[in-house]
């Protein structure tokens, strides 16, 4: 597994960097890391049928116990069958996708798109095996890193860029909120293994509050409400990268983690009312806004985020048979939508629209792509005999069984969303199979090209049509992945039979009500778009997404016109008395006072004193820029004279050598100042400048003399002390630290201040050659 990953991130960067060359091949070439995980897949599948997982671990960090730790098993296996099998077929199309229509030039940067492809697919495969908290957030991460260049691809293009980053911020800005919750769960489980993590959940406040965090990056990550509005803006990207990403697989991986968290964590408080909420809420505000679309890309990504919510409430919920429910839904989404987002590429490269009011009349060419579109649309519509009519109807029935309270307000939101999927699944086949066709009888647009597209093109949607329908037909095809799935989750889990009939009963009828809702829903379509038209003036995601970053931009230059105003004395002021309060109130909260010290150990110390606090108060009052630096240096000597009463003098020559230096400089320094200081501040504000002064001074104080009395074990000084002689041969402990103990940092300090010393010599040469060639009579 752990080589599989590697294979993708090596395979991506080689097509990254090489992959120009082969133009649009490169995504052919890009197919090659998806096929081996169907390999693998297929080979690890029977011991995962038999209800066996495979685990990998290295070692990463060990100093805090983090692993790369890999683990597949049934439910993974399911999820990166999407991520492998259709990960091929988006290959296969796009190298037909971006063949140049007619004379138009060749697309750029696709040996880029293909490599960072290949990279999306390795971190979805990371996400979807990660059993350690550490990878599976990095992997998740790279996820949404790959995805902001896959949309941004085409950069040249500001809208591709807004959406690029408009995606990149609210998924990342979920991940670290998830990343909160990951640390919190990590801390009160004593474990970062997933797999311990669901076996044995920990219960408490903060796992409550963990759980919240987590939920909030699932929600960015797979555009549920009020997280939605970057899908569609997405849809600026390619229809491979959208057929891919954003249909069967990234906007999975948010329903991926409820999934696998649900059977630890759906009874912690709160859970079950979120994610149903925003579940339900999701299905039904996707389905309302899908109707209101005539861009059929648009309409499908809203449709998606409906979908996705259907998905998160059958995860979420947390009840076995729902979960087995949604492992069937979260296959046949997959390959109805990726089919359907194909088609429409394929239509708007044919005919350069996707616009359903101006698609042209489409020829005898184009029968394979309309039937791929009729067996796709009725999958999402859960017509009968197709993969998407199992699925809905195991979904009802598991709620129907579901042992929750108010599940009979959740049943009843959820037919009423899918009513919506039904009606907007017609409007995409009404649209493409008989819209043209009316067109063509009234001659109102120019007929599509002859001949239609190409069988390449198209046979990758028909291929995920056709399992569609196969599965519809014969869905106990799957019975044993599903249940190897289902149990992987819940090993209550009762046994899957998948079946089109299962005689006549509530779930049955749940469905014929839907379907007949739907269709009267497609047949009012009118009246239905003037009633949707009067929610136009509501402000959509993206719109509240631009007043969000709007707001944030003015509350940014607020804050930054306060506190980054250009005066020193007020950075000086906030970093200092920063640095004074947190450790003081430490000191206030939990440490003991040790008393005051001894005024004096001897009568030397008290003169040397005092010209020490005499010198630094005349430092601070003094008028003339040169005057206060002769008394720094006064205080800098005085500091060396109270080393030498404590028999330190290599400290204290030490101390000597940095004053002399430091005044020099001052003194260098200070041709180029005025010479006095300026005193424009305020009496106010020179008082809040001595408090400060005087809390600085007082906590320094207090926290030099309480550091003194709370080690609570021998210090490493003590080792150096005894080592000193044996191992560095120095009865000057300071000279051993530096030269032995600290040699390297005493070697890279003299290189600094040998760069630093040469720097400083040549702008003093170049001011004076500067001086030299200056024209007589100017001033210097």
């Amino acid at each position: 597994m752990i080589a599989l990953v590697v294979f993708h991130a090596v395979a991506g960067l080689v097509v990254f960097g090489g992959g120009g060359r082969l133009g649009r091949w490169a995504l052919l070439a890009a197919a090659v890391p998806s096929a081996a995980t169907v390999v693998f897949l297929a080979a690890a599948l029977p011991d995962l049928l038999d209800g066996q997982t495979r685990t990998e671990q290295v070692r990463w960090v060990p100093a805090l116990d983090i692993s790369l730790a890999l683990r597949l098993d049934g439910f993974a296996a399911l999820v990166l069958a999407l991520v492998g099998g259709v990960g091929v077929l988006v290959g296969c199309y796009g190298a037909a996708y971006f063949r140049p229509h007619g004379d138009e030039a060749p697309e750029e940067g696709l040996g880029r798109l293909a490599g960072l492809l290949v990279l999306f697919s390795g971190a979805m495969t990371g996400v979807v095996l990660a059993d350690d908290l550490t990878t599976l957030f990095t992997a998740w991460e790279l996820t949404s890193i790959t995805s902001y260049l896959l949309i941004g691809n085409r950069h040249e293009r500001p809208e591709a860029r807004a959406a690029a980053l408009h995606a990149l911020l609210v998924t990342s800005a979920g991940g670290l909120a998830m990343l909160g919750g990951f640390v919190l769960l990590g801390r009160q489980a004593g474990t970062s293994r997933v797999s311990e993590l669901v076996a044995a959940a920990p219960r408490g406040g903060a796992v409550t509050v963990a759980v919240v965090l987590v939920l909030l990056g699932a929600f960015t990550k797979s555009a549920q409400y009020p997280f939605h509005s970057w899908l569609p803006g997405a849809m600026v990207a390619p229809t491979p990268i959208s057929a891919y990403l954003h249909s069967a697989t990234m906007v999975k991986a948010g329903v991926y983690l409820i999934g696998r968290l649900a059977p630890g964590f759906a009874t912690v408080p709160g859970w079950r009312p979120i994610v149903v909420t925003v579940g339900l809420v999701s299905l039904v505000a996707g389905g309302l806004r899908a109707l209101r679309q005539h861009d059929l890309k648009l309409l499908l990504a809203y449709g998606t985020i409906s979908q996705l919510g259907l998905l998160v409430v059958a995860f979420g919920i947390g009840v076995p048979a729902a979960a087995a429910a949604g492992c069937v839904l979260l296959l046949a989404h997959g390959l109805f939508k990726a089919a359907l987002f194909m088609v429409v590429g394929i239509l708007d490269h044919e005919t350069g629209t996707r616009d359903l009011r101006r698609l042209p009349p489409l020829g005898a060419g184009w029968r394979l792509p309309v039937t791929v579109v009729l067996v796709a649309a009725g999958s999402m519509a859960a017509l009968p005999l197709a993969f998407g009519f199992v699925a809905k109807e195991g979904v009802y029935q598991a709620l129907l069984d579901a042992p929750v309270a108010g599940i009979g307000v959740v049943l009843t939101v959820v037919v009423a969303g899918s009513a919506l999927t039904v009606a907007y699944s017609a409007r995409v086949a009404w649209a493409v199979a008989w819209l043209p066709g009316r067109r063509a009888a009234t001659a109102t647009v120019p007929a599509a090209p002859v001949g239609g597209p190409s069988f390449g093109f198209v046979a990758p949607a028909a291929v995920l049509a056709a399992l569609t329908l196969v599965f519809g037909l014969a869905p106990g095809t799957l019975d044993a992945l599903v249940d190897a799935a289902a149990r992987s989750l819940h090993a209550s889990s009762p046994a899957v039979h998948l079946a089109v009939w299962h005689g006549a009963n509530a779930a049955l009828g749940l469905s014929a009500l839907t379907v007949a809702a739907g269709a009267a829903l497609f047949a009012a379509r009118r009246p239905v778009s003037r009633l949707l038209a009067r929610g136009a003036g509501l402000p959509s995601g993206t719109a509240v997404y631009a007043a969000s970053l709007r707001g944030l931009n003015r509350v940014a230059a607020s804050v930054t016109a306060t506190v980054q105003n250009g005066s020193l004395p007020f950075y000086a002021g906030v970093v200092l008395l920063t640095a004074a309060v947190v450790p003081g109130v430490a000191l206030l909260t939990g440490v003991s006072w040790p008393g005051l010290p001894r005024f004096a150990t001897s009568a030397a110390e008290v003169p040397v004193a005092a010209v020490l606090v005499g010198a630094a108060l005349a430092a601070a009052m003094v008028r003339r820029r040169f005057a206060a630096a002769l008394f720094l240096g006064v205080v800098g000597y005085a500091m060396a004279g109270l080393f030498v009463v404590h028999g330190a003098p290599d400290l204290a020559l030490t101390q000597a050598a940095i004053e002399t230096l430091s005044t020099v400089l001052f003194v260098l320094v200070l041709r180029r100042l005025p010479d006095r200081f300026e005193r424009r501040s305020t009496r106010a504000f020179r008082v809040v400048r001595a408090v400060v002064s005087v809390t600085v001074g007082v906590v320094v104080f207090a926290l030099a003399l309480v550091a003194r009395d709370v080690r609570m074990r021998n210090t490493v000084a003590d080792e150096i002390v005894a080592r000193s002689v044996p191992d560095g041969h120095g009865q000057n402990v300071v000279n051993v630290i530096l030269v032995d103990v600290r040699g390297l940092d005493t070697l890279a300090e003299i290189s600094v201040l040998a760069a630093a010393a040469i720097g400083a010599v040549a702008l003093a040469r170049v001011d004076r050659r500067g001086r030299r060639r200056s024209p007589a009579g100017e001033g210097s």
